[in-house]
């Protein structure tokens, strides 16, 4: 049902916002920017047999996109698949606003694991190097997902890889963005912080969609040569 499908995709967006974000803002100083990478793919390895089954734990708008490009999803579906994940995230993010700002002497929540970049963002990259970045990031990271949960991939180790995949992007990309590769994980901190993260999100919409829509027609053309080869 579409029901517990969307359901679905809002618990795994909440969870992985919740951990990912939660390990930056909360324990960030503690583990670094290899522990916050393995917070993000544990996250999303946990939801992936979690929810996996009922929706595909797709909890990445980028993702249903390029799923409804690669002719794996219907119009109707991704609306309400983006929908969840959007909710999902920004639950998760006030969740996160509501254990940060509990801290003794916090006064006001300035961060909760946004991305962005610029100067007095992390390393400073500018916004040509964010683009790249986002753009090469999603479209690898969509384009193996949709590789690995095709008819005939070994279904048993899929979400394994995924969120390894997603560790490995985040070690490289924390620096630069914070790593997006994810709209719906941007736009919950950023709704929720305002300002410069809220000023600079649509660039963590726009290019992390543009990559999954270019893993969607990527994937379409390898399936489709692989049944003219057939």
């Amino acid at each position: 049902m579409i029901v517990n499908k969307a359901l679905a995709e809002a618990i795994g967006t909440f969870t992985l916002v919740f951990i990912g974000c939660g390990a930056a803002v909360i324990a960030g100083e503690h583990i670094g920017f290899t522990g916050i990478s393995f917070a993000f793919g544990l996250g999303l390895i946990a939801m992936a047999y979690g929810i996996g089954p009922i929706s595909g734990c797709h909890i990445n708008p980028a993702v249903s996109l390029g799923m409804l490009v690669a002719g794996r999803m219907d119009v109707g579906e991704f609306i309400t698949y983006v929908v969840s994940q959007l909710v999902g995230a920004v639950i998760a993010a006030a969740a996160l606003y509501a254990i940060v700002s509990g801290q003794a002497g916090e006064a006001g929540v300035t961060n909760l694991g946004q991305n962005g970049w610029g100067e007095g963002y992390i390393d400073g990259y500018s916004l040509q190097a964010a683009i790249v970045f986002e753009l090469i990031a999603t479209f690898l990271f969509v384009l193996m997902i949709l590789g690995s949960t095709a008819v005939g991939a070994p279904a048993a180790v899929a979400g394994l890889a995924i969120g390894l995949a997603l560790v490995a992007i985040h070690l490289i990309g924390i620096p630069i963005t914070g790593t997006s590769v994810n709209p719906a994980r941007s736009f919950g901190p950023a709704l929720l912080v305002g300002g410069q993260a809220m000023a600079q999100l649509w660039m963590f919409i726009i290019i992390p969609l543009a990559g999954g829509l270019l893993a969607g027609l990527v994937h379409r053309i390898f399936v489709a040569g692989r049944d003219e080869l057939v």
